[in-house]
């Protein structure tokens, strides 16, 4: 295996310049594509609103129902993967911009927010109407500690709250959420519903139900090649399509973790690759269970819109190689490899960098250990000018992440990463 040498040409090379003020503008973090999604919702609601003035207590409680309905059915695994089909269904002769929109397919989340936002709100207005009306004492105590708790839920899923105190965010999320529904059942039945209100219940409750429904304590074999970095290995009777991800716990209604899964062409099974990245992944490593538990259904992760051009460049840092790997591996793209990792035959082990190199015989493969960090805007743009590539999709931590996007978009490069909105 070769590696870049420190500050080469790779490492020096002349930008782009940047693109104009207004699409540069269009490029910034706080105008990306969640954030637009989720105003596009906010702004349906608004039109709803003036075109049904006065809303009856009818329309507010339809109104609150469509929009939580929304927000937790986008969140469903199956619906998930349907968005990511229908987004890379276009074929890569169509125009570039096209493409480069629908590769922000992963955005969906905007959706999320908007309709649990809107929904609080609709459903706020409701419990004032109600609470002014001839609502029963049952209803109201119903209505005033289901508001309480949406707003709860909607506090700690700021970013603010939920970057500092992850774990505490999900255990809020997934018990706030089951208390949540549970109460709306509750307020529907006090409320005398129809066929409708019951049915978009159901649908929602079964949504939530699904992924708990396949829940299952599977066996794993680990390879430890160093104290940094486990590989997993599991073949409990169906192997995922490349590119999605597993979510595996040791204490299912505590917290739960997400990892590419990495099959390989031909074989069962798949392989996770699993990082020392704070407590939970520490303890993982070092205690190396013989069993975990896993559900839900196996998820379109963002590297999946590589389908929607003619080549690609793979960003990875350290551990971010799992999440690319199956890609390299499964070649239905030309792609080329840009990996800046410590070490990486110690650290990850002979086997994996073997195989990697198999599938990618010229990869820029950077040795922090020996060269430092490198400019990772300058590695990926000289791989994207020299390949000739379409897009880059950059797997790495939040800080980096944005900086490869960010850097390369306002100069008119189609770039891709994780927006961490879960």
């Amino acid at each position: 295996m070769t590696t870049s040498p420190p500050r080469t040409r790779r490492d020096t090379t002349e930008l782009p310049p940047l693109v104009s003020g207004p699409r540069r503008l269009l490029k910034h973090p706080r105008l990306m594509h969640y954030n637009r999604l989720a105003a596009l919702v906010i702004l349906a609601n608004l039109a709803f609103l003036y075109a049904r003035w006065p809303l009856s207590t009818e329309a507010l409680g339809h109104a609150a129902l469509a929009n939580l309905a929304l927000a937790v059915l986008v969140r469903q695994q199956y619906v998930i993967n349907l968005f990511f089909r229908l987004a890379t269904w276009a074929p890569t002769h169509w125009p570039l911009k096209i493409r480069w929109t629908l590769g922000k397919v992963y955005h969906f989340g905007g959706l999320h927010a908007g309709g649990a936002l809107a929904g609080t709100g609709w459903f706020l207005a409701l419990t004032i109407s109600t609470t002014h009306g001839p609502a029963s004492a049952p209803l109201r105590t119903v209505s005033w500690t289901l508001i309480a708790l949406l707003a709860v839920i909607v506090a700690t899923a700021l970013p603010p709250f939920r970057s500092r105190h992850h774990d505490h965010f999900e255990k809020i999320h997934r018990f706030g959420g089951w208390t949540a529904l549970a109460l709306f059942w509750t307020h529907t039945l006090l409320s005398s519903p129809g066929p409708a209100e019951v049915t978009v219940l159901s649908v929602v409750t079964f949504s939530v139900a699904l992924p708990w429904l396949r829940l299952r304590k599977v066996a794993v074999r680990l390879e430890r090649p160093s104290r940094h970095v486990v590989l997993a290995r599991f073949d409990h009777g169906e192997t995922p399509f490349a590119g999605s991800s597993t979510a595996i716990s040791r204490s299912p209604l505590r917290e739960w973790h997400s990892f590419a899964n990495v099959p390989a062409p031909g074989e069962p099974g798949f392989r996770l690759t699993i990082s020392r990245a704070g407590d939970w992944t520490g303890s993982f490593i070092d205690d190396l269970p013989p069993k975990v538990w896993v559900k839900g259904i196996t998820t379109a992760g963002v590297a999946n819109i590589e389908v929607l051009f003619k080549k690609v460049i793979y960003v990875a840092t350290g551990s971010g190689i799992g999440p690319c790997l199956p890609h390299l591996l499964a070649a239905e793209v030309p792609s080329r490899l840009v990996w800046a990792t410590r070490d990486p035959r110690t650290t990850y082990g002979d086997a994996l960098v073997d195989e990697i190199l198999a599938v990618q015989p010229d990869p820029v493969i950077w040795d922090t250990s020996r060269h430092g960090k490198p400019d990772m805007v300058r590695l990926a743009y000289a791989a994207y000018r020299d390949f000739g590539a379409e897009a880059v999709i950059c797997i790495s931590n939040k800080k980096l992440t944005w900086q490869v996007v960010h850097g390369l978009e306002r100069r008119g490069i189609p770039a891709y990463g994780a927006i961490w909105d879960s």
